[in-house]
């Protein structure tokens, strides 16, 4: 295809560059191909390199990759230290066992001689003899007899305790033995060499540890030293227990996700609100803004200033685009009346023409094309201006893409019907976008013009519209003569205009500009379309013909 002005028709032919071509052209005939080839190379690689660094720039300036980073910084963290203070709390366990384990050893050492005496064991001084090596009570010792001659599995008799207690509260040391099997082994052998730190409860609710067994081997059966120590001695280590139930770790863990919840919170909260200003954005672009938009919404008193510099840089780009409206107005002004006296003064050189002189009405219709060319490009500018300006201030409206495709269609009817070109469309419903009132308009019809200017009587031009997830396509597909392979990528750049001599003259269409074509059609159908966030492309349809391909965000 090729580009055309805005008000007239864009194509799809090929011929050769005009203007800014011509510069490229001579450029090369002053350097050899190696030179530009290596040029080419380099500013290739300095392209690439420079987009690779800003690419690891924006990537670690990121600040939800930085969120990302810190809560995966607070989940390891406690889980590299928790291995390194069980493996120190392994060790410190092991060494208070081996002390309460040396201890209770050196009392049943003790007590073996008085419990192997000839004699009867005296079992009203048991209670005393405990109640000596318990010291300040912070040590629970326990004394339990099987006779000798008791059968095979006989049951144990509590015997004495320190400090005294009630036969009932021996008993869940017993249950806790008897389902462990530890009762069991001791009746049948009097015999336990392994290390033990069992947590039960007692009746009235408080916990204790079992931190040793010592069976005493006498004359009379087979005496069982227990020794106990409340959990309060013990909160700091995890005796009995994991060592995530430790009374250090609770407090830790609960300062630390206290902590960490904290800084989530912050991180969180300066989120939310460049996410505000986000939405504020969106807002001015939508038009549903104050004077002072940033400056009013903001809620973080450290963004004052930047929320105030966002309100200038809005005050000065509406200011800017009021002025490239007035300077547009004027220009146009300028240039017209000039164009509209030499246009009027060339009528009564007209007439004064003998009809021999052939030259000199030739040069008059050169001055005439000339001033249509030059009204064109006057028009052409002034709403390039106009729609530039509109492009920076005007809000940006839901659109029902699907209605104003219909209604462009409807408008061209008469335009397809005289030329008869036959128009299929397939136009599907819910096809919203978001863009500046017009934008659209002005794609749209200017694509279809380019069509238009390149289909012959009978053929076709297809329209479909569809959306697809989050995006929506709109296709315009033409019968014509398609665009040269090696030039398609540049149909969308500016002043690039190619026409095929058939199709330099052609009738009229809808924005009244026939022939004129000044190779800013295409250009400005791709400034807009990317301005509200899509993309174009255009291919080479097969069997002849081209196809002009939008995407366009959705608008939900």
């Amino acid at each position: 295809m090729v580009i055309e002005p805005m008000s007239g028709p864009l194509s799809s032919a090929s011929a050769t560059n005009s203007g800014p071509s011509m510069a490229t052209s001579a450029k090369s005939r002053t350097s050899s191909p190696s030179d530009t080839a290596g040029a080419e190379r380099f500013a290739t690689r300095s392209e690439t390199k420079d987009a690779s660094g800003w690419r690891a720039r924006r990537f670690g300036a990121s600040l939800t990759i930085k969120l990302v980073a810190l809560i995966a910084v607070f989940v390891a963290l406690p889980m590299v230290l928790y291995g390194q203070f069980e493996a120190a709390d392994v060790q410190r366990r092991e060494l208070v066992s081996r002390g309460i384990q040396q201890r209770a050893w050196l009392i049943a050492q003790a007590l073996a001689p008085i419990l192997n005496q000839p004699n009867a064991p005296p079992h009203k001084s048991l209670n005393a003899e405990l109640q000596r090596f318990s010291g300040d009570d912070r040590t629970l010792l326990k004394l339990m007899f099987r006779p000798a001659n008791a059968p095979s599995g006989g049951s144990f008799y509590y015997i004495a305790s320190a400090p005294e207690s009630r036969i009932e509260r021996i008993g869940p040391e017993l249950e806790t033995l008897a389902e462990r099997g530890i009762l069991q082994q001791l009746a049948e052998s009097c015999a336990w060499d392994k290390p033990i730190d069992i947590r039960y409860r007692q009746t009235d609710g408080h916990e204790e540890i079992m931190t040793s067994i010592l069976p005493i081997q006498s004359r009379w059966g087979c005496w069982v030293l227990i020794s106990a120590h409340p959990t309060t001695e013990f909160l700091n280590i995890s005796i009995g227990r994991s060592y995530w139930q430790t009374r250090e770790i609770r407090i830790a863990a609960a300062i630390y996700f206290a902590f960490a919840l904290l800084a989530i919170l912050i991180a969180l909260s300066v989120w939310r609100s460049l996410h505000h200003f986000r939405k504020v954005a969106r807002e001015v672009r939508q038009g549903r803004v104050t004077e002072y938009p940033f400056a009013d919404r903001n809620i973080v008193p450290e963004l004052a200033s930047v929320a105030k510099d966002f309100d200038y840089l809005v005050r000065d780009l509406r200011n800017i685009a009021q002025d490239i409206r007035q300077t547009a107005e004027d220009n146009a002004h300028s240039f017209k009346g000039p164009l509209a006296t030499i246009n009027a003064s060339l009528e009564p050189i007209k007439r004064t023409l003998p009809d021999g002189n052939p030259r000199a009405h030739r040069a008059v219709s050169l001055i005439e094309a000339s001033l249509g060319r030059l009204n064109m490009l006057v028009n052409s500018t002034q709403r390039l201006d106009l729609n530039t300006a509109d492009m920076i201030d005007a809000p940006r409206l839901q659109i029902d893409l699907t209605r104003l495709v219909a209604e462009v269609l409807l408008r061209y009817r008469d335009i397809l019907t005289e030329r008869q070109i036959r128009l299929v469309r397939t136009l599907e419903e819910d096809a919203a976008i978001r863009a500046a009132q017009g934008v659209v308009d002005i794609v749209f019809e200017n694509i279809l013009d380019n069509a238009i200017s390149f289909s012959s009587a009978g053929g076709t031009i297809a329209v479909y519209l569809f959306r697809e997830g989050s995006t929506v396509h709109l296709h315009v597909d033409d019968e014509g003569p398609g665009v040269d392979p090696r030039k398609i990528e540049h149909i969308f750049d500016r002043y690039f205009s190619q026409r095929p001599k058939e199709h330099r003259l052609q009738p009229e269409t809808a924005n009244g500009e026939g022939a004129k074509h000044a190779g800013l059609g295409l250009w400005i159908v791709r400034r807009n379309i990317e301005a509200i966030g899509g993309s174009i492309s255009a291919v080479n349809r097969i069997g002849g013909g081209l196809s002009v391909r939008i995407v366009l965000p959705y608008a939900r």
